[in-house]
């Protein structure tokens, strides 16, 4: 059911204004995000008719923007993904682990996107890697899935990263499967420290090469003694790393990576109303026992707030690492398999969306029978017969 309120409302009524008013501050990217949720599943893209042979029932469908930040496409394409990735997970534990940024380095972040994201990616995945090859902690390879998120609760800049891990991995040698303890990953004191360490390295060589831009109250960043200062001020205080509760099983990490992987920084159904101008949603108070509670914003700032979380081309939000990386998977997930004794229970770690079948033509909804495709055109294409059609979309 179409929720009663959605994001690509609240743009097509304000966005005009909101491009008229901050233009000069707009990029590419944010423009092409809100032209492209603005006219998701309109007719200006496009789209199809269906009707029902026995009954003469039309429907209107309209094509989807795609766009990853649209709040109504996330949920088909996190599907495909969670289809893909099934067949991914091994019959072990998984942990989830969050790095988060400071404010003066997420600060940076907001003006260096593409660069620091990178960092954020490589120095959490080293952390997780080196710590669980250390024969003290763990003494094992591990792979794990990233997914990087950049929102608060109430649409504030707060990157942090999602770390989904196995509980285990091979010896060095490949011989035999280490499972880590029950309950327990990792120290996250021992992760936070070289976590911290690998970041500001890998941050400062990025200055030392030029990489980093700095704009506004960062423009003094850009003198070395000043960025310098900043590291050490950084560097002595403690980064929050945590380790949220084991996952039961493959199951109860496929219900979570299909709430995470695809999430925008906020979902339609938490829109509770715009009047006045002004934007009313749902957000939880973690610091008070997630306590539900009302925001309201201007629809200029509710605008502003959802732009901040737009990602630059070419960067993925989702990334792979250790024996879980793009290349190789199959062949190293079927090494852990052997090694966990797991060929027999293969198939029961494979849950619904991998073994689903693929969808079949819509049913009625007045008599079940299945809708047929009667017309379809495409993006800037004016609908034929556009008088007579009923949109049921």
């Amino acid at each position: 059911m179409r929720p009663a309120l959605e994001v690509a409302e609240i743009f097509r009524h304000h966005g005009p204004a909101y491009i008229q008013a901050h233009g000069g501050h707009l990029g590419r990217v944010e423009r092409r995000v809100i032209s492209a949720i603005e006219l998701c599943r309109t007719s200006a893209l496009g789209g199809h008719v269906e009707g029902c042979r026995a009954c003469g029932t039309v429907h209107v469908a309209y094509n989807s923007c795609r766009n990853r930040h649209c709040p109504k496409c996330q949920s088909a394409a996190a599907r495909d993904w969670l289809a893909a990735r099934a067949d991914d997970l091994l019959p072990v534990p998984y942990f989830h682990v969050v790095f988060t940024l400071p404010a003066e380095i997420a600060a940076i972040a907001f003006q260096n996107k593409t660069v620091v994201y990178g960092i954020l990616f490589k120095s959490a995945a080293e952390t997780l890697r080196i710590i669980a090859a250390d024969p003290r902690h763990l003494g094992a390879g591990i792979g794990l899935v990233a997914v990087l998120h950049s929102w608060g609760q109430t649409l504030s800049y707060h990157p942090h990263l999602h770390c989904i891990v196995p509980g285990g991995g091979p010896s060095p040698d490949g011989t035999r499967w280490i499972a880590c303890r029950p309950n327990f990953f990792l120290p996250v004191r021992v992760l936070s420290r070289l976590y911290r360490r690998l970041f500001l390295q890998a941050l400062r060589a990025a200055f030392d090469a030029g990489q980093l831009r700095f704009f506004g109250e960062n423009a003094d960043l850009a003198d070395p003694q000043a960025f310098a200062r900043l590291l050490i001020a950084a560097n002595r205080r403690d980064w929050v790393v945590y380790a949220k509760p084991p996952f039961g099983g493959p199951e109860q990490v496929l219900a979570y990576l299909s709430r995470y992987t695809h999430r925008v920084a906020i979902a339609n159904s938490r829109l509770v109303n715009v009047e006045s101008g002004k934007v009313t949603f749902r957000w939880r108070d973690y610091r008070h026992g997630r306590r539900p509670r009302h925001m309201t914003l201007d629809a200029d700032e509710f605008i502003r707030r959802f732009l901040l979380h737009t990602l630059p081309d070419g960067v993925h939000r989702i990334r792979h690492y250790g024996f879980l990386a793009n290349g190789q998977r199959a062949a190293r997930l079927a090494a852990c398999r052997a090694l966990l004794a797991a060929w027999a229970s293969q198939a029961a770690v494979r849950t619904a969306p991998a073994t689903k079948p693929a969808p079949g033509p819509r049913p009625c909804p007045c008599c079940g029978r299945p809708m047929a495709t009667i017309t379809v055109w495409y993006h800037g294409q004016q609908p034929p017969n556009w008088a007579f059609w009923n949109d049921s979309s």
